[in-house]
């Protein structure tokens, strides 16, 4: 037990010195330009079809659940609001987040751990290439740019798939639902959505590259720290999103 919780501890620590030193490296020596494109392209463009695809699902499934609810009173018109509020503010980033953990976190872990199973990460440290710089600092800072502009593609899709439903099956007007949207929805919501969507960002791929770095064992090793990646990124997600949520509703952060 003893034994356990140190283990913990040290690895919560040298992942704060990873993390930190991830960051440092992003301004001192400033990221490769061509290093950070590859790594948007890699994090956004390949994501962006299943953000889509689930974005209207999630959409569509809230304007049916929330019509049900919402016809019951008499007030169909909420729908466009209720999925808006929801969307920017919660589940676009957390949603978005777990996706693109699972397809790109998932995919960083396993790549930097097959070439340190295979010794490359070692010859780069000969031939004077700092790793972290090279391999996680691009991948942090693509995946911090990249996750607000998912996030916002997300939120829209899913609203334009809200108001299929809402126009279509619940026949709510198309001026009553677009008014209600910008009556309960305000700029800031939107804002403190995106918000989240930098650090869930940060936290996957700086998870990811770091139990990548950890890994050994070849193989086997690959795979297992990839799937700690995916795991421990999507605990972190959900611990974080309360935390921020609340220093949001307080005005703290």
């Amino acid at each position: 037990m003893i034994k356990a919780f140190t283990n913990t501890i040290s690895s919560f620590g040298n992942y704060i010195i990873f993390s930190s030193t991830s960051l440092k490296r992003m301004i001192y020596p400033i990221v490769d330009i061509k290093l950070l494109i590859q790594q948007m392209e890699f994090v956004g463009n390949r994501s962006f079809v299943i953000i889509i695809l689930a974005s209207i699902m999630v959409g569509a499934v809230f304007g049916l659940q929330f019509g049900q609810i919402f016809k019951t009173f008499g007030t169909e018109s909420l729908i466009g609001a209720a999925a808006a509020f929801s969307l920017s503010k919660e589940l676009s980033p957390v949603v978005g987040a777990f996706l693109v953990t699972g397809r790109g976190g998932a995919a960083m872990a396993a790549e930097i751990a097959s070439m340190k199973v295979n010794e490359q990460i070692d010859a780069m440290r000969v031939m004077a290439v700092n790793p972290v710089g090279y391999l996680a600092s691009p991948r942090i800072l693509a995946s911090m740019i990249m996750m607000p502009l998912l996030t916002t593609f997300f939120t829209l899709c899913g609203v334009a798939s809200a108001f299929v439903i809402g126009v279509c099956i619940f026949d709510v007007d198309v001026g009553i639902f677009l008014d209600k949207i910008s009556w309960i929805t305000k700029p800031e919501d939107v804002i403190a959505g995106l918000e989240k969507a930098v650090i869930f960002g940060a936290i996957f791929s700086s998870v990811g590259c770091y139990k990548g770095f950890q890994a050994t064992g070849g193989a086997k090793g690959v795979g297992r720290v990839t799937t700690q990646a995916v795991v421990t990124s999507l605990v972190i997600i959900l611990v974080s999103d309360f935390f921020i949520s609340y220093f949001q509703q307080r005005k703290i952060f």
